[in-house]
């Protein structure tokens, strides 16, 4: 049986501005296939290879594939529901299937507007992707789909979602195919080296309120460092990777094994040969003061700090549980361990003003990282921020929902200038940074790490691919009142959705009756002082769709 995985050709101008990244949910994927038997498997990475419908369509009439599989962010749904409508055209005998987190949460509304996929898979797939090939394997597709558990499908005219699958309780025998991927193509221009996306470990135990990671994966669960780094030196060794970044939203949580994985990685010589870039809390760098010199001692060079928001309002609202001056505090620290530090602020809420955007242009600047991010704010159809919002949200056009786009139109100013302004604290940022800090500050490494990040900055920006510019048709200020973001308004909620989102927020509110009411009474505390605990720190939903 061929099952042939696509990757969707989707670009916006933001983290790709800093190369080619792996698409590690192949290897995932792929590496469970191989170990239940599956050998025949083709991948076409249509995004780092810029492959356009026609070459797609037909590469899948030559190889002839019984199954057809993608997946999907939220901004690349669409170009994920063209490539399976594409298959349905070129190889209409194959099965479409469709996974990643926006199908997960939003299946009711991709099984509205692309009825042509034939089976979602929700959630962590590598156990259920073995389920479902074996089904089609043996023939018992698709007369047993409503027992394997993790699919949603369309049934007729009913929209179908089998019982939640179980994680994966067992995250070391999960043993991802590196080999599948063209490792030449994945470049990381800052270091002009080969960049792999590793995992150590899964889900979060915070609940950001405008995050999702916590909501896809559910719990959390870490794998024994010594095999990551058994899988760091096979991506070294065998596909001389120079650069890597931990995929976890925040791996230093579990400090005993964090440790454990820096020294292992001390003890087999790997920081000689490769470096790598985590994304962390504040709260875990001040936790850590007196180990940063051993974490880049052990390679780590890079680290992306969620300071989120200038405003301790705004940080209060995103659940972030951190004070404005902690942040200035970890940069330090960061600065004085030689560890390279990117500040991500959030910006673009309803109550975003010039004066809230001029803050955290004059807080980037205050505290000195060494790279400074605005992130437009994104709502999430499957947060909790955006129930909050959705009244609010007046694009759904998901294709722009990639922290580039304004979504949110802020009360105080409209989308253009909220744009100029943001664009106004990169320009003033980058280029202070570029003529007094990066050519003369420090040698060696880091010198030249800050210029490869100049560079690719002034790639993106030549290229007018940044931030989706050329797009938006924004050349500097003096185009401000020319831009256009010309959203796809004709893009609505499916009916199913709607009533979706409207039982999730009933669920919601029962629940927090029912938390305020256990409130007055008295409860029995359990280990570690949690009085109830939840699914990776989730909420009823959560515990409802892991039974």
């Amino acid at each position: 049986m061929r099952i042939v995985f696509l990757h969707p050709n989707y670009k916006s101008g933001g983290a790709e501005i800093a190369g080619n990244w792996p698409p590690a949910w192949v290897a995932y994927l792929t590496g469970a296939l191989r170990v239940a038997g599956y050998d025949d498997i083709v991948f076409i990475d249509a995004m780092t290879n810029n492959l356009s419908e026609d070459v797609v369509r037909a590469q899948l009439k030559e190889l002839r594939p019984d199954v057809v599989a993608t997946t999907s962010i939220t901004p690349s749904i669409y170009a994920a529901e063209r490539l399976l409508e594409i298959a349905k055209e070129e190889v209409p005998n194959a099965v479409r299937v469709l996974g990643g987190i926006h199908a997960t949460f939003m299946f009711k509304q991709v099984l509205s507007e692309a009825p042509w996929v034939d089976v979602i898979v929700r959630g962590e797939g590598e156990e259920i992707v073995v389920e479902l090939m074996n089904a089609i394997r043996d023939g018992k597709w698709p007369e047993s789909r409503r027992d394997i558990k993790g699919l949603a499908f369309l049934d007729g005219d009913e929209i179908v979602a089998t019982a939640a699958a179980p994680t994966i309780k067992n995250v070391d025998a999960i043993k991802p195919d590196w080999d599948i991927l063209e490792w030449e193509k994945y470049i990381y221009i800052p270091l002009n080296c080969r960049v792999a996306i590793p995992n150590m470990a899964r889900g979060c135990p915070f609940t950001c309120s405008f995050c999702s990671q916590w909501k896809f994966w559910r719990d959390y669960r870490i794998r024994d460092p010594k095999l990551v780094v058994d899988e760091i030196e096979e991506l070294v060794n065998k596909h001389q990777v120079g650069f890597f970044i931990l995929a976890d939203e925040e791996p230093t949580i579990n400090r005993k094994k964090f440790i454990a994985f820096c020294q292992e990685l001390i003890d087999r010589g790997l920081p000689d040969k490769v470096k790598w870039g985590i994304n962390t809390r504040v709260t875990d760098i001040l936790r850590d003061e007196e180990l940063l010199p051993f974490y880049r001692k052990a390679g780590l060079v890079h680290i992306s700090l969620g300071t989120e928001a200038a405003a301790q309002l705004k940080l209060d609202q995103f659940n972030k549980e951190t004070r404005v001056e902690d942040n200035k505090r970890a940069i330090q620290l960061l600065r004085e361990a030689d560890i390279l530090t990117e500040a991500q602020f959030i910006v673009g809420l309803d109550n975003e003003t010039p004066e809230t955007l001029e803050e955290t242009f004059q807080m980037a600047w205050d505290w000195q990282p060494d790279l400074a991010n605005w992130a437009m704010y994104t709502p999430w159809p499957f947060t909790p921020l955006f129930q909050e919002l959705h009244n609010k949200v007046e694009v759904f056009d998901y294709s722009r929902y990639n922290f580039v786009n304004p979504i949110m139109k802020p009360e105080a100013m409209d989308r253009a200038e909220l744009l100029d302004r943001v664009m106004n604290n990169y320009r003033r940022f980058y280029m202070r940074k570029a003529l007094f800090h990066y050519p003369w500050r420090g040698t060696g490494f880091r010198r030249r790490y800050l210029l490869g990040c100049l560079k690719a900055f002034l790639k993106a920006g030549v290229g007018r691919t940044f931030y989706d510019l050329g797009k938006n048709n924004y050349w500097g200020p003096q185009s401000k009142d020319k831009v256009k973001f010309e959203f796809d308004m004709t893009r609505q909620p499916a009916q199913a959705q709607i009533d979706d989102w409207v039982s999730s927020a009933d669920k919601a509110a029962q629940a927090a009756a029912k938390r305020k009411s256990k409130d007055n009474s008295f409860k029995m505390p359990t280990e570690g002082g949690a009085s109830e605990v939840k699914v990776c720190g989730g909420g009823d939903q959560q515990l409802e769709d892991a039974r």
